[in-house]
């Protein structure tokens, strides 16, 4: 029996309630299907509007003792999942990878950036205080707390259905929030997996909960009076849709869009290791996340240098199922999105770039959803596969006459998700930190991915919202401050 197999016949879609699992009540479904196989894996269903009624109702009646729970209290089941992560990484890994199609290595790495993220909200007892100041006037003095609001929603994509959840979830109940996740419709099992572990470790019921659903399903939790605020991650076009719709309806919102990052090579760059931090950046998850870098601007000095020695490494690239020993990069979600990626580079020959390396003429497996990598070059900034967020192994290569035109270049994106910059110049690194419009930045860093004790920074049309995932700011977003001034006359 195929893996496949033996997950569809263990695994039913289902939703987590009031720390019970719950068949789905919907008209509408889909499949979830192996990318490497084609191979239909199980079906998701689509939660009706009544259903996120009755799991907000759920989630909200469970705040209010959760709220008054003592924080110590409140972390302690957050260390039982970190070590259940961790117990579990392999079964997990294996999962993500088969209902996804990234590699095992990148699916390992997926989840222990998850895994971050629990320990930082472990330390809320620390991160969530506020200030105090004694003698802020004659006998006042005055004290900030912060407080929690009540019930979160999270809306999570399908590009990495371990990490992103947990982006959000340990922090909202840490901070006395509860929970509810409508995760991707095509990746529902790795969700229901991190449920499964939830339920373990032993969170009172109703303060996380699971909720799959189609775009009707989150109109209804962002419209949904008893929901306090949103976080989500995907696209630009639906990430204004999920902020001016939240904010229409008085929620926080922070809404992570899509992307189109830049890589800068200088004249001074060690030019294989910017090649081999390009090819990881821009073909790791098969292009398919917000901070690959798919354009490289190079310098003119060594444009044609970097070029010759970026195609020989694509040219290495080993395409393959996720789960072989020997895969460097898996399929993409589905055909349809493949068709979309194809399309694209059928737009940058039109628009006269070069193809130095063709990925459609490369011989992939059969069965599934592949597609090797394609390297352009001779990209005009303005090029549609220079402009457009594409979210495929498509590579553009832009000229640049010098480093003053490279920052120019990058400035002139729409999106400021990331930028890394390849050089050995201090002088160069000091002027991308201040000049480049991007919330992370990296310098001999092929992808700027922040550690979870910092705030994951997009700009521009790459994020909506005030305050980001991650750090500081996501605390400040699951919670409000109350400033309490005391005065006591005859002390």
């Amino acid at each position: 029996m195929s893996q496949t197999e033996e997950l569809s016949e263990k695994r039913n879609v289902r939703n987590y309630v009031g720390g019970s699992w719950a068949d789905i009540e919907g008209s509408d479904s889909q499949p979830v299907v192996n990318s490497a196989t084609g191979e239909t894996i199980t079906h998701v269903e689509f939660s009706a509007p009544a259903t996120v009624d009755r799991v907000v109702t759920v989630a909200a009646e469970a705040f209010e003792e959760w709220r008054r729970t003592p924080v110590e209290e409140r972390i302690q089941p957050l260390f039982r999942l970190k070590s259940l992560l961790e117990d579990h990484q392999e079964e997990v890994a294996e999962l993500l990878v088969t209902e996804h199609g990234k590699t095992k290595p990148e699916a390992v790495g997926e989840i222990r950036r998850g895994i971050e993220n629990v320990e930082v909200a472990c330390g809320v007892p620390s991160t969530m205080q506020a200030g105090h100041l004694p003698n802020a006037a004659p006998d006042i003095d005055e004290t900030a707390v912060r407080k929690p609001l009540g019930v979160f929603t999270a809306v999570t994509p399908f590009n990495f259905p371990a990490m992103i959840p947990l982006w959000f979830m340990p922090y909202a109940v840490a901070t006395g929030n509860t929970f509810v996740l409508k995760p991707s419709e095509r990746t529902p099992l790795t969700a229901q997996y991190l449920l499964d572990l939830v339920d373990e470790a032993g969170f009172p019921d109703g303060v996380i909960n699971l909720l799959n659903g189609s775009a009707e399903t989150v109109d209804a939790l962002l419209e949904h009076p008893g929901v306090e605020g949103a976080s989500f991650v995907g696209s630009t076009p639906v990430a204004k849709h999920v902020y001016e719709t939240a904010a229409r309806h008085g929620k926080r919102v922070q809404a992570q869009g899509g992307a189109k990052n830049h890589i800068v090579v200088s004249e001074s760059a060690d030019l294989d290791f910017a090649v081999e931090g390009t090819v990881s950046s821009a073909f790791a998850n098969s292009g398919q996340r917000c901070l690959a870098n798919p354009s490289v601007v190079v310098v003119k000095d060594v444009y044609e240098e970097f070029a010759d020695r970026l195609v020989d490494a694509v040219a290495d690239y080993t395409v393959a199922p996720g789960l072989d020993a020997d895969a460097q990069m898996g399929p993409l979600i589905t055909d349809e999105h493949r068709e979309r990626v194809l399309e694209y580079i059928e737009t940058g020959v039109e628009e006269g770039a070069s193809l130095l390396y063709d990925g459609r003429e490369r011989s992939v497996p059969e069965e599934g959803v592949f597609l090797a990598p394609t390297v352009f070059g001779d990209v005009d900034p303005e090029m549609t596969i220079a402009t457009e967020e594409i979210f495929g192994p498509v590579l553009a290569l832009i000229e640049a006459t010098d480093f003053d035109d490279a920052i120019e270049t990058v400035d002139r994106s729409r999106f400021g998700n990331a930028a890394s910059l390849f050089t050995d110049r201090g002088g160069e690194a000091k002027r991308f930190r201040h000049e480049v419009d991007a919330g992370n930045l990296g310098v001999n860093v092929g992808t700027a991915a922040p550690m979870a004790f910092f705030h994951f920074g997009g700009w521009n049309d790459s994020f909506f919202g005030d305050l980001h995932a991650q750090g500081e700011d996501v605390i400040r977003f699951y919670t409000d401050e109350s400033v309490y001034i005391e005065r006591w006359p005859d002390a």
